[in-house]
């Protein structure tokens, strides 16, 4: 069963399965690979990716693990959680990026949490070319039923339009 619990982890279906938690700017687009001012990704196979705009845009997904077909037993046994994002930045303009991934109990209530510190890429000194994120969670104990999982980001110039953080390729998935 270890599978990609995120749907449409890299845009092809635009914002569907995504909630929209901020929405600033000229708000959340999907963009073709390159893109403009952009980078070429690893895999042939990821040809989108979403671009956040000159205020916050954030987006989020809650995946229900018991409607995903795992037992509550197998859940408390504390299989392993892996997840992994990749961002990249435009050649003219910087950005920041912010990931947060939450295992929750059958409240919603948080078991353990992930949050790396935010990155800002700026292109007159970094190399904003795709780059990964990626956290397995461990003996986080018993009781997990949802995992919570946002990501985004905004420009560092407040450009109209869409030179924020691009996002693509998520994903969260229970070695179960």
């Amino acid at each position: 069963m270890a599978r990609n619990l995120l749907k449409n982890p890299a845009g092809e279906e635009q914002m569907e399965f995504w909630e929209l938690t901020e929405n600033g700017g000229s708000q959340w687009q999907v963009e073709e690979m390159p893109g403009d001012c952009g980078y070429n990704f690893g895999d042939d196979g990821v040809t989108k990716y979403f671009s956040t705009s000159f205020e916050l845009c954030l987006k989020r997904q809650v995946v229900d693990l018991v409607a995903e077909g795992y037992a509550p037993d197998d859940l408390d046994a504390q299989p392993a959680v892996s997840v992994e994002d990749w961002y990249s930045g435009r050649t003219d303009c910087g950005c920041t990026y912010q990931l947060t991934v939450c295992l929750l109990d059958e409240n919603e209530e948080i078991l353990q949490e992930f949050k790396p510190e935010s990155v800002t890429l700026d292109p007159d000194c970094d190399d904003c070319s795709w780059k990964q994120v990626n956290h397995t969670f461990s003996d986080y104990g018993p009781g997990l039923r949802f995992i919570s999982f946002e990501h985004g980001g905004q420009d560092t110039k407040y450009w109209d339009g869409w030179f924020g953080v691009r996002v693509t390729g998520s994903s969260v998935i229970v070695e179960a």
